[in-house]
């Protein structure tokens, strides 16, 4: 029972830390740093989830199955939201999915090794998530129209949304945050695991 709890708490702090992850759009001034922070954090969030989940019951596919707990968590979330007026057009796709499948294809083609789950699945996930990120970003409404559309009053002026600075950390966000995602994702991966054996 207390393992499934865990689950279900691992499940929902992830989707908490996550939800934001389309905020980024509002402060379009430093939306590539804020979009390769927000895709190791959702790389990271994913991946220790999804692995103690898999570890746990032993079946690949359960990793699938977390990313789409989270992905549902988000969704219901995020439907709160708009009701309230807030714009729903930011995560709508389920970014998560297509990641936690590698992951339980690395588990299931090396026969459940678990250092392989650890050292290939995290390679996997944090170099597959930015990509899948960024096809989520292209697929939303322009940032600045959706900036000004929407505006914050509560907002100070310093972070009213203003013309993005392309060009900001190496003109990659999606290359940065696949290399930090490769090497935390191995970390966060064996995390998962060892959570297994308390």
């Amino acid at each position: 029972c207390t393992h499934y709890l865990f689950i279900v708490v691992v499940a929902v702090n992830s989707t908490l830390l996550t939800i934001n992850a389309g905020d980024y759009i509002f402060n379009t001034d430093w939306a590539w740093t804020s979009f390769t922070v927000f895709s190791i954090s959702q790389t990271l969030m994913l991946i220790v989830g999804a692995c103690y989940y898999l570890t746990f019951t032993g079946v690949p596919g359960t990793a699938t199955y977390y990313a789409l707990i989270m992905t549902v968590y988000t969704w219901i979330a995020k439907g709160a939201w708009f009701a309230l007026g807030y714009p729903y057009d930011f995560i709508v796709t389920p970014v998560w999915l297509p990641s936690a499948m590698l992951l339980d294809l690395v588990y299931w083609a090396t026969k459940k090794n678990k250092h392989s789950l650890i050292l290939f699945g995290g390679v996997l996930v944090g170099m597959s998530l930015p990509l899948f990120n960024m096809v989520n970003l292209i697929t939303v409404a322009d940032p600045l129209e959706t900036a000004f559309k929407y505006p914050r009053p509560t907002l100070p002026p310093y972070m009213t949304p203003i013309e993005p600075q392309v060009g900001k950390f190496y003109n990659s966000p999606v290359a940065l945050g696949a290399g930090a995602g490769a090497v935390l994702g191995c970390t966060f991966a064996a995390l998962g695991c060892k959570l297994n054996t308390w």
